[in-house]
């Protein structure tokens, strides 16, 4: 009779074991989530998008600007500055790290033709003299724009002009060195600067 018990029990345990293993035999399925079919790019006309959504949305902000410049310093209650001139070309001085733009002038830029030379002729006017300058309480990019004075008063933009470098900015000035022009100067420098 035990040995009928045994017999049983290892019958049981092989059946146990065979049942497991064709379990594992078989591949396990896993449950899938219904995928949606691809949106089609077709938009009925009745139903595409205009633009009455979008009254209540803020307008987007424009982009800044790209500014190529600083800009420029407080102006001084004074109305003057004074000091000694660092050349930047034949319209443009700095004192005391301060851009100035003469005002009612107007010289070649550095790239073009006469523009070195107007710029040395400036060093030579300003070289070792105090520079007043009387503002105007205008700006031109980064700089200042002012009436230069020399030491002994004479106006640093006229005699630039006067030298055959420089042009009188009518714009500006209104005319105001126009009778220190040459007229051959003129037709020399016509083309060059910015104003002209």
């Amino acid at each position: 009779m035990i040995e009928f018990l045994f017999l049983c029990l290892v019958i049981g345990v092989i059946a146990w074991i065979a049942n497991g293993i064709r379990e594992d035999d078989q591949p396990r399925t896993r449950k899938r989530r219904h995928k949606p079919p691809p949106k089609s790019r077709y938009i009925p006309p009745n139903f595409r998008p205009n633009d009455s959504h979008r009254s209540n949305r803020p307008p987007a902000p424009k982009p800044k600007p790209k500014v190529d410049h600083a800009p420029p310093p407080p102006i001084p209650s004074s109305m003057e500055i004074k000091g000694k001139a660092w050349v930047i070309d034949g319209d443009t001085i700095a004192i005391d790290r301060v851009k100035i733009r003469l005002a009612g002038i107007d010289a070649p830029e550095l790239d073009q033709p006469w523009g070195q030379k107007s710029k040395w002729e400036m060093v030579r006017l300003c070289k070792g003299q105090i520079i007043t300058v009387a503002l105007t309480g205008e700006t031109s990019y980064d700089r200042l724009v002012g009436t230069c004075y020399l030491s002994d008063g004479r106006d640093l933009g006229a005699e630039i002009i006067k030298a055959g470098l420089a042009l009188d900015g009518w714009q500006f000035s209104e005319g105001k060195y126009r009778h220190l022009e040459d007229p051959e100067m003129r037709r020399k420098l016509r083309g060059y600067g910015r104003w002209r």
